[in-house]
C-alpha cells in the first residue's frame, strides 16, 4: 500500500533538513553571510593561535623571572617587562579569539 501524501510531504522535509550540528540561528543563512561568519571564525583561530606561541613563549620567560627579579637592581628588570608584556597579549589574544570564534559547532 503507498503512503498518503502526508507522508510523502514529511519524507521530503526530512531529506531537506539542514546541518543539525549548526545551532538554530546559523541554519538559514545566505551565502554572504556565510562567508563573513567563515572569516570571523577564522580570525578569531589566528588569535587563538598567537594566544598559544605567546604562551610558550611566557612559560620559557617564566624559567628567567624569578631570578630577573631577585638579582636585577632597581628598576631593570627586562625580563620581568617581556614576560608582563607576553601575558597581556595572551590575555587580549586569547579573550578576543573566544568571542569571534562563539557559536562554533561541538565537535561530539
Amino acid at each position: 500500500m503507498r503512503p498518503g501524501p502526508e507522508a510523502e510531504k514529511k519524507a521530503r522535509k526530512e531529506i531537506r533538513m539542514t546541518n543539525t550540528l549548526l545551532p538554530i540561528e546559523e541554519r538559514h543563512l545566505t551565502p554572504d553571510q556565510v562567508e563573513a561568519l567563515d572569516k570571523r571564525r577564522d580570525l578569531g583561530h589566528t588569535f587563538l593561535v598567537i594566544a598559544g606561541q605567546f604562551a610558550a613563549i611566557a612559560t620559557i620567560l617564566l624559567l628567567w623571572v624569578g631570578q630577573d627579579l631577585s638579582y636585577s637592581p632597581g628598576w631593570a628588570h627586562p625580563i620581568a617587562y617581556y614576560f608582563a608584556f607576553a601575558v597581556a597579549i595572551i590575555v587580549v589574544c586569547g579573550v578576543a579569539g573566544i568571542v569571534l570564534r562563539r557559536g562554533t559547532p561541538r565537535l561530539d
